[in-house]
C-alpha cells in the first residue's frame, strides 16, 4: 500500500533523526514516479536513439540524491527539489557518456557565437533571416540544422552555469533553486542574480520562442500540447524551443561572461 501524508511525513522525520535506511528506501518508492516524469520531459529534447531507460536510470541516482541531501527547513517542496537533482543527474549521464557528436557541438557553437554577435551589434532579437545570413545558409538549410541540434542545444543551456567546480548541479533555466548542501560564499545572491537576468533574457526573445519557453519550463504543457494551443506541428515546437535555447544560451554566456570578468 503506497504511504499517504501522514506517512510520509512520518517517514521524513524518522529518516532525518535516525537516518533510517527502511524509511530511506521507502521515500525512494514513494517518489521514484517522479523519475519518469522527468525523464519524459528531457527526452523530449533529444534524439530518438537516446533510451528513455538510460535517462530512467541516470535519473534514480538523481533521486536518492535529493532524498539523502533534502533539507525542508530551506521551505522548497522535495518534489520542486528532486525534479532539479533528477534532470541534472540525466543530463549529467548523458554527457559523461558524450552521445553529443564533437561536430554537432561544434555547429552549436557556431551558432550561439552567430547569434550573441548578431544581437551585440544588433541591439536586439535577431531575426531568422539574419541568422540564415550571417552562417551563409538558407532556411531549408537553417531548419535542418536546428532539427541536429536540438539535444545539443538542451545539455549546452544545462552547461551554462556549471563551470563552478563548487557548485554541486549547475543553475539553469527553471532550475534556480538554493542547494540543500554547504553552499559557497555569495552563491544564493549570485543564483538571485542569475534568476533575474534569466528572467529579462526570456522577456527578450521573441512572442513564438518566448510563449515556448514559459509554457514547456514554467506551465509543464508538452511540446504537442504547446502545438494544439499555437496551432501548429508538434515539429515546428520542437524547432522554436530549439531556437529559443540557442538564443538564450548566446546571451547567457554574455551575462555571465560579465560575472566573473
Amino acid at each position: 500500500m503506497e504511504p499517504g501524508g501522514s506517512d510520509i511525513e512520518r517517514l521524513w522525520t524518522e529518516y532525518r533523526a535516525q537516518r533510517s535506511q527502511a524509511a530511506r528506501e521507502r521515500l525512494i518508492i514513494h517518489y521514484a514516479p517522479l523519475v519518469k516524469y522527468v525523464a519524459g520531459r528531457v527526452a523530449v529534447g533529444l534524439p530518438s536513439t537516446i533510451d528513455t531507460d538510460d535517462l530512467i536510470g541516470y535519473g534514480i541516482f538523481g533521486l536518492v540524491d535529493a532524498v539523502e541531501k533534502f533539507d525542508p527547513d530551506r521551505g522548497v517542496k522535495f518534489e520542486t527539489y528532486a525534479i532539479a537533482r533528477i534532470r541534472g543527474a540525466m543530463i549529467d549521464g548523458l554527457r559523461a557518456n558524450d552521445w553529443v557528436p564533437r561536430s554537432v557541438r561544434q555547429k552549436a557553437r557556431q551558432l550561439e557565437q552567430t547569434i550573441a554577435q548578431l544581437e551585440a551589434q544588433l541591439g536586439r532579437s535577431a531575426t531568422e533571416e539574419e541568422i540564415c545570413s550571417a552562417l551563409g545558409i538558407d532556411a531549408k538549410q537553417y531548419s535542418s540544422l536546428l532539427t541536429e541540434l536540438r539535444g545539443a542545444a538542451l545539455v549546452s543551456l544545462e552547461e551554462l552555469w556549471g563551470n563552478d567546480p563548487d557548485q554541486e548541479n549547475p543553475l539553469s533555466l527553471g532550475q534556480m533553486i538554493e542547494d540543500a548542501a554547504a553552499e559557497p560564499p555569495g552563491a544564493a545572491l549570485e543564483a538571485a542574480e542569475v534568476e533575474r537576468l534569466l528572467g529579462e533574457v526570456i522577456e527578450s526573445l521573441p512572442e513564438r520562442e518566448r510563449l515556448v519557453v514559459t509554457l514547456y519550463y514554467y506551465e509543464g504543457l508538452t511540446l504537442k500540447e504547446i502545438g494544439q494551443l499555437m496551432g501548429v506541428s508538434e515539429s515546428r515546437v520542437c524547432q522554436l524551443h530549439t531556437k529559443a535555447l540557442m538564443r538564450l544560451r548566446a546571451r547567457l554566456m554574455r551575462f555571465r561572461d560579465a560575472l566573473v570578468s
